[in-house]
């Protein structure tokens, strides 16, 4: 197995793909805003840009033309929430980089350094039609978990589109076997390191004085001023309805926060107090057993009763693989858009549900101007699928990031291809008996 990895890691090293200036034409175009599939549309991406989107788009002379022959071209799907690049195989602490219960830092941990460009989830995923995705450190020894990243999966060895764009940290259970054992002691355990943080920014010397005595390392400090002060939107993991109305109030104390609430189980109980916060929400549309006390209230309907409500929803996976299979949004996606169909239930339209796999994400940490759709200025990320991409059996047959068209073969792929039909003298000696 170590052989076919050391393998398939040597096959995918390569020379960076140079930009392309390309057009995409004869489209069902999605720009990914919420807006309606546009037939017969355009999309022209120069020097890694889209620089125009839509139908009666001419092609400048001296850019590349490709017919999408009717199919859907939309942006790359934007992963909400994801731990790729962090852990190749689970059970492998050598390759699983998600947490780090044992060290003294916290919330200055930045997950930057730990991210693998090669690992083959990587591959997985982008041929999935995922291009971005938000990733977030899993847990440290203390409340905050430390800083994530938006990264970009294209096959090179840059993945790092934004780093320490985030702060995680988790509330409700997760949250107060941290804390000492109650929500209680997570909600004072919060307030305090934020205060400390507060303190430390107004004297640095105060944190100094404290000795071995200390809340929170200066490394910490340092990341949770930038979370008090708005410059790192804090995401929290948060699901049963009362906790979500007391992480709400903390922006009483803390004005500044930029709150995203992740998993919000109960969101659809408490949804008129998140919308008037203007706090948008990461949900997993497939939470929807009540597998816990603070999720009794889980229902397939949740993303749609929020959604109804005015909140700004991003489908995400998390609980569900999210080290390895940001591929299913799509899936999670379309879930949605059939629950439409169902009597008393509420999910998303169409166009709602792919808004919020690409610009909805994008805007909830605060990079709607530069990625999660095809309106001109954002990132080249774009792909053509063979049929609709919110159905099951879809996938793409072109992907580009950044304007650079990116290989789909994934690890899996060459196997498949080595071992599907052998020949003598061609398996490892390890196959010889």
């Amino acid at each position: 197995m170590i052989r076919a990895l050391l393998l398939s890691a040597a096959a995918l090293v390569a020379l960076p793909a140079a930009a392309q200036d390309i057009a995409i034409t004869n489209a069902k175009l999605v720009i990914g805003d919420g807006s309606a599939p546009i037939e017969g549309g355009t999309v022209v991406v120069r020097g890694g840009k889209v620089v125009a989107a839509g139908r009666g788009i001419a092609v400048p002379t001296g850019v590349d033309s490709v017919d999408a022959q009717g199919r859907y071209v939309t942006p790359g799907i934007v992963a909400a929430f994801s731990r790729v690049g962090l852990v190749e195989v689970d059970a492998v602490d050598g390759t699983n980089d998600r947490s780090a219960n044992r060290s003294r830092f916290s919330a200055g941990l930045d997950i930057a350094p730990a991210l693998n460009p090669m690992g083959s989830p990587i591959a997985v995923n982008r041929a999935a039609g995922v291009t971005r995705a938000i990733v977030a450190p899993g847990s440290s020894s203390n409340l905050f978990a430390g800083q994530g990243a938006v990264v970009d999966l294209a096959d090179d060895m840059d993945m790092v589109t934004r780093p320490r764009a985030l702060q995680f940290v988790a509330f409700g259970e997760d949250g107060s076997a941290k804390a000492g054992g109650s929500r209680a002691a997570t909600f004072l355990l919060f307030r305090e390191q934020l205060l400390a943080a507060r303190s430390y920014a107004r004297n640095p010397a105060t944190l100094a004085e404290w000795g071995n005595d200390a809340m929170i390392q200066r490394a910490d400090a340092e990341a949770l001023v930038r979370v008090i002060n708005g410059t790192t939107p804090l995401f929290v993991r948060v699901d049963r309805a009362a906790d979500i109305l007391n992480v709400l109030k903390l922006r009483g104390e803390f004005p500044a926060l930029k709150l995203v609430l992740v998993g919000a189980t109960e969101g659809w109980l408490v949804a008129r107090d998140i919308a008037a916060a203007k706090v948008p929400v990461l949900v997993s549309p497939l939470s929807d057993l009540p597998d816990s006390f603070e999720r009794l209230g889980a229902t397939q309907s949740n993303a749609g009763r929020m959604k109804a409500a005015g909140i700004d929803v991003s489908v995400g996976v998390f609980d569900d693989d999210d080290a390895h299979k940001m591929g299913y949004t799509a899936q999670y996606a379309g879930n949605l858009v059939g629950l439409t169909k169902l009597p008393g239930a509420s999910g998303l339209t169409w166009d709602q549900a792919f808004a919020s796999i690409t610009s909805a994400p994008a805007r909830a940490i605060g990079m709607e101007g530069a990625i999660g759709s095809l309106k001109p200025g954002r990132a080249g990320d774009v792909v053509i699928w063979d049929h609709d991409p919110l159905e099951l059996g879809s996938r793409p047959t072109a992907v580009w990031i950044d304007g650079k068209r990116q290989s789909l073969v994934t690890r899996q792929d060459r196997l498949r291809d080595r071992y599907l039909t052998p020949e003598d003298g061609a398996l490892p000696k390890a196959y010889v008996r």
